[in-house]
């Protein structure tokens, strides 16, 4: 019995040492290590938290203007180049302006013939319209005269000194000589209102040439390319000789001593995204206090764009073309269980991190993170104030749920 018992030992404990080596073996394999100065960790603590929605954003010349040519035509000189500061006024091209010298100038004859034309039609008009007034006067007399005649008739004819047929002679006499009267105002009437409409077509022809010629010379004026206002110039076309077409851009002017931001945030955050919500930017270590301008109607690509005007948009750290970070304020959560925020974090939701533990490894844990603004994020769920979590980039350890430190 006692020699069975041996036997087992001696199969037992290789056993049980080769299962222990294989289990140590296995464990030094599974188990990564860290450095602990290689990550960084923010240690779970309460307060408030100013919540914002992130946005990326660009920095762009609050003033920017686009100069395209009002007519085709063809350059003829160039005056400054990309970078220039130039003043209000400042010619920047010149244009081959001569066919439309000869176009303009074409449209202000016409529009001195047609208002001598209705000069000419008004001189007639009076002349016609007098030469009537003054055949009704004329008959204004016949009339009176007619009258005088028939009274006479009558008293004659009352005496027994005329004749009744004399009487209806006058009658008929001064009656037709009314009806004439009465068709030659009518015809007055009628001929003044028809030159009125005429010289009103005339007049209205005249203002229609009015406004083309005022649009001509300042079509004209603006083909003398100028600078509408201080600014810098930012791209110019300045291929002497080339033709242009009428609208083709000939530079970009802009103001690179005044800035705005131009930001863009996923859709699920429009509704939170409002004019006048006061927003952060963030250059590298300066943050720039502003407030949300124009918020684009419509998101496009999954995103809705919005400007933001800066308190101090003449910082000196502003560059156009930069990158900064944006975030749009949503108001104040107080004495919430809270971490410091990384690129860890994107959005409100569920996520894997790394907590530090007693024994000195770093065990995965799913956590459940809310609101959070640049410098921190919410804790809802799987954190208890105190603990230590890693805040840094642990892309590397995707597949392992405890880590070693060193």
């Amino acid at each position: 019995m006692r020699t069975r018992a041996v036997a087992i030992a001696k199969i037992a404990v290789p056993v049980v040492l080769g299962l222990g080596a294989l289990l140590w073996f296995v464990n030094s394999v599974s188990t990564k290590t860290v450095r602990e100065s290689d990550i960084k960790f923010s240690t779970t603590g309460r307060g408030d938290i100013d919540v914002t929605v992130n946005a990326s954003g660009r920095v762009a010349p609050a003033f920017e203007e686009v100069i395209n040519s009002p007519i085709a035509s063809r350059i003829v000189a160039v005056r400054h180049r990309p970078g220039d500061v130039v003043e209000a006024g400042t010619p920047l091209l010149v244009l081959d302006l001569d066919a439309a010298r000869v176009a303009t100038d074409k449209q202000a004859d016409q529009l001195r013939m047609k208002r001598l034309e209705l000069r000419q039609q008004e001189s007639n008009d009076n002349t016609a319209l007098s030469k009537l007034q003054m055949e009704i006067k004329v008959g204004d007399m016949k009339v009176r005269r007619l009258e005088a005649e028939l009274r006479n008739e009558r008293y004659l004819d009352s005496i027994g000194s005329g004749t009744t047929d004399k009487v209806r002679e006058a009658e008929f006499a001064l009656q037709s000589e009314r009806l004439q009267q009465e068709q030659l105002r009518q015809q007055y009437a009628n001929e003044r209102d028809v030159r009125r409409a005429a010289a009103d077509v005339k007049r209205l022809e005249i203002e229609i040439s009015e406004k083309e010629a005022a649009m001509a010379a300042r079509t004209l004026g603006d083909a003398e390319i100028r600078a509408p206002r201080r600014a810098t110039v930012t791209s110019i076309f300045s291929k002497i000789g080339s033709v242009v077409n009428q609208g083709q851009e000939l530079a970009v002017l802009a103001d690179l001593g005044h800035y705005k931001i131009d930001a863009e945030a996923a859709d699920a955050y429009g509704s939170k995204i409002v004019p006048g919500y006061r927003a952060t930017v963030r250059i590298g270590a300066t943050s720039l206090e502003g407030m949300v301008g124009n918020v684009a109607p419509v998101s496009a690509n999954g995103l809705v764009s919005f400007t933001v005007t800066l308190d101090n948009d003449s910082c000196e750290q502003l560059r156009p073309g930069l990158r900064p970070d944006v975030y749009v304020s949503q108001g104040l959560k107080s004495e919430v269980l809270r971490i410091t925020n990384g690129s860890y974090y994107s959005r409100p939701g569920n996520y894997s991190l790394f907590v530090r533990t007693d024994e000195g490894t770093l065990e995965r844990r799913d956590v459940q993170l809310g609101a959070a603004n640049m410098d921190y994020v919410e804790v809802v769920s799987g954190l208890r104030e105190g603990e230590q979590v890693v805040i840094s980039d642990m892309s590397d350890f995707n597949k392992q749920n405890i880590i070693s430190i060193k």
